[in-house]
């Protein structure tokens, strides 16, 4: 089992979808590593050689920024984001939508359930 940045990755798919277990890398990143380290990206991940774990190893960890680095420098941004007092500071600052999104209706995901207010009875309209 090939085991790159942390993350072991799943042996019966393809080196080019595996790679994309390790979060920072997506789908055209995982093609380019795998042109820049000359890996053939039908390989297997279980079929891998040491030589090609090595590349890809070298490979990522000299050019990409991944797994707990990337989360780090994320967290940082939102942080310096709500530091500075900025408009996209203060929404995450509310756990509201911070892109632009609509919030009157939907937004569930990032606001949560909803919460029912106490003693507020819906009017039903009479026949």
């Amino acid at each position: 089992m090939a085991r790159i940045a942390g993350i072991d990755l799943p042996k019966n798919k393809r080196i080019e979808i595996a790679l994309t277990y390790i979060f920072g890398i997506g789908r055209s990143s995982a093609r380019k590593i795998l042109e820049d380290s000359g890996v053939n990206p039908d390989i297997k991940a279980g079929d891998l050689t040491d030589n090609d774990t090595n590349r890809l190893r070298g490979t990522i960890e000299r050019d990409y920024k991944i797994e707990g680095a990337l989360r780090t420098e994320i967290s940082m941004n939102i942080k310096r984001l709500m530091d500075i007092g900025s408009y996209r500071g203060l929404r995450h600052r509310k756990r509201l939508p911070v892109r632009g999104q609509r919030t009157h209706t939907n937004a569930r995901t990032h606001k949560g359930p909803r919460v029912a207010i106490a003693g507020k009875k819906k009017i039903r309209a009479k026949k």
